[in-house]
């Protein structure tokens, strides 16, 4: 489905202030504070503001109170293109062209980009085991962008460090898994040792999936196999991509896509953001248009994820993994 631009959420701002309400309160406003249903919209200049009074606690609270847009000072319909501009892209928009785009200072656009990412972000214990009875979970790890330390790891897990080296040498690591035809979760880890993916997958796919990898000892020489009802492989090194309905070619198509935003779009991420950009790329596949969501739709079900999520730029710019 097309972009309407000319939807009045975009350029007026009650119109986005009501659209943001529906996504918020289906079920009708309450009070963010306390959680009291026994809420009352104000009349006159308090309106216009959207602000309600909550006859529970006594206070004033407007929809962006307790969300990520609290104490914004960037009008509600430039947050409502900004978040459909980032969940259109499939690859990513930078925050150069959101700040050419919004007509936004160059700081206020990248600090934008990260609210919307986490809102983005699924809540903390939020999400089922991918996965179940008859159902594909593929697993797959790649290597992007350098790490500040020089460091490498053997396949049995043990780390060792050196200058220089192949696959995960002074690189980030990332661990992906996707349902087929489904949703998919990453994960940046320090290293990819036995220990890290058994715990992945322990506690990210439920125990009667069907786990596709390659031929990584990641997985078939540690507890993996143990934990789904059935693992297979491919062995790309005898170049099988292939076998039947084996394969792994899903989550590779992920990182496909994942670097080529991460190159072509963002060109350079610190480390310490990194987890961020791979909850952007999950939230845009996990609700992509061959699963039914489009454009409209997916900005919409990142706007849900605004609530409860206060984002300030100073734990932006200081966030440690």
């Amino acid at each position: 489905m097309a972009v309407n631009l000319k939807d009045p959420i975009y350029k007026d701002e009650k119109a986005a202030r009501d659209h943001l309400e529906a996504l918020r309160w289906p079920d009708g406003a309450y009070c963010p504070r306390c959680g009291g249903f026994e809420v009352k919209k104000l009349g006159g200049k308090a309106a216009d503001l959207g602000q309600y009074n909550c006859r529970d606690c006594r206070k004033k609270f407007t929809v962006t109170v307790g969300t990520l847009f609290e104490r914004s000072h960037i009008p509600l319909t430039t947050w409502l293109m900004a978040f459909q501009l980032m969940s259109s892209s499939k690859k990513g928009m930078s925050a150069h062209q959101l700040h050419r785009m919004l007509g936004v200072t160059y700081k206020t656009a990248w600090f934008m980009a990260h609210r919307i990412r986490e809102a983005m972000a699924p809540a903390k214990g939020s999400q089922e085991p991918m996965g179940g009875k008859g159902k594909v979970v593929e697993a797959d790890e790649t290597y992007h962008g350098k790490t500040k330390e020089i460091r490498t790891q053997s396949v049995d897990g043990r780390v060792k460090y050196k200058a220089k080296g192949r696959g995960g040498a002074n690189k980030r690591t990332i661990i992906a898994l996707v349902e087929r035809g489904g949703s998919a979760r990453t994960f940046h880890v320090a290293h990819a040792t036995f220990a890290k993916v058994e715990q992945i997958v322990s506690e990210n796919v439920d125990r009667e999936s069907r786990l596709h990898t390659d031929e990584s000892r990641l997985y078939a020489k540690s507890k993996v196999p143990t934990m789904v009802a059935e693992h297979e492989s491919v062995r790309h090194t005898a170049d099988e991509y292939v076998r039947g309905d084996v394969y792994s070619n899903s989550a590779e198509n992920y990182f496909s896509v994942f670097k080529r935003g991460m190159k072509g779009v963002y060109q350079h991420c610190s480390e310490k953001h990194l987890h961020r950009y791979l909850a952007e790329f999950d939230f845009r596949y996990s609700n992509r248009s061959k699963v039914g969501v489009e454009d409209t739709e997916r900005a919409n079900r990142a706007l849900q994820g605004i609530a409860g999520k206060r984002l300030t730029y100073r734990r932006t710019s200081e966030a440690v993994l």
